[in-house]
């Protein structure tokens, strides 16, 4: 028999067992090799970065990168594999799995909160029909799956205040609904078949070297290119000022998934984990910049954004990642100022 998800899995050859007890996890032991790598959605905030990440540690032929776009010539992603895949074809996907050799899979196309919202089927086609395709590719070839959650995926309801792993989870946009499947469904598939699924809820990821794709943190990311490109014209924030959101740097993010993608399994108390680092409001961090960037000012001009932060945590509790696994971040808020402005700087040069 097979398992089919409508116009999704419908010609994909696979063939399920049926038993419905837990099996165990499978995936890479510490004496495995070295992993050969998909990503999905490369050209992403994060995948572009991540990919750059694991090329320099696993190798460049070893990270194969996707998207359904074509990167430019400069880009880091031409200087290593890169193929079209549609994650709605999952045909295609598999074999670039097979034909690479692949053991591990970062699934990272999705449609993102601001974006989401305003294409909700779209939303619910690539980031829960994606996933599946996915998911079930990872059952069929025994591979380790990573793919990244938010703190969308909490509502309204939620304690807002170092919210913890296990609480209550009712987001108020489609992109939120959406991580909360993912979430519950890779569980499923790590108790049921034994896919070594893994998941951290991430904050606001705040780059200097990639944009961001859509979320309501962007802001975070906007407010200091501006401060470099234009430190005389006042910054207009769609936030109000005391929206207080958490937020994390690449390079803490990075390291993180990278770290949770080589902790043990036996020492996994979850699937999804929250990864806290900072958090901070947008009148905080103007005046970081402010004190750096005499010049720079803000205004604040909410827009329907604002009621998809006011449904978000304003801080994580990441208690349960720095006991399985370790987990700790470099960057606060005054580091993070400090970083971004010199390094969007260097690149005006």
């Amino acid at each position: 028999q097979r398992m089919m998800f409508p116009r999704l899995l419908s010609r994909l050859p696979i063939a399920l067992t049926q038993t419905a007890r837990a099996v165990p996890i499978r995936g890479l032991s510490k004496s495995a090799k070295a992993p050969r790598i998909l990503i999905t959605g490369a050209m992403g905030q994060l995948g572009s970065e991540l990919t750059t990440v694991l090329r320099s540690q696993y190798g460049t032929d070893a990270v194969v990168a996707t998207d359904i776009r074509i990167p430019r010539e400069d880009s880091p992603l031409s200087t290593g594999p890169f193929f079209y895949a549609d994650v709605l074809d999952p045909r295609n996907l598999e074999a670039l799995i097979v034909n690479n050799k692949i053991n591990w899979v970062f699934h990272l196309s999705a449609l993102l909160s601001a974006v989401g919202e305003k294409n909700v089927a779209l939303a619910l086609s690539v980031n829960n029909g994606g996933f599946q395709n996915v998911l079930e590719l990872c059952r069929v070839h025994q591979l380790r799956l990573f793919c990244p959650s938010t703190i969308g995926a909490f509502g309204p309801t939620t304690p807002r205040d170092e919210t913890p792993d296990l609480t209550i989870m009712r987001p108020t946009t489609v992109y939120g609904v959406t991580k909360v499947y993912m979430e519950l469904l890779g569980e499923y598939y790590t108790k049921r078949f034994g896919v070594d699924f893994r998941s951290l809820r991430l904050p606001g990821v705040i780059s200097a070297d990639s944009p961001p794709g859509g979320g309501t943190t962007d802001y975070a990311v906007d407010i200091f290119h501006h401060a470099v490109n234009k430190p005389t014209e006042p910054y207009v924030c769609y936030l109000r000022d005391d929206t207080r959101l958490p937020m994390i740097m690449m390079s803490d993010c990075l390291k993180g998934i990278v770290d949770f993608m080589h902790a043990d399994a036996g020492h996994l108390s979850a699937r999804t984990y929250n990864l806290n680092a900072i958090s901070f409001t947008p009148a905080e961090v103007a005046a970081a910049i402010k004190k750096r960037v005499p010049s720079f000012t803000i205004t604040y001009a909410p827009d329907f954004r604002q009621a998809i932060a006011d449904s978000w945590p304003r801080s994580l509790d990441s208690t349960v990642a720095k006991k399985d696994w370790s987990w700790q971040h470099e960057y606060d808020l005054e580091r993070m100022t400090d970083f971004m402005l010199t390094r969007l700087r260097s690149k005006k040069l």
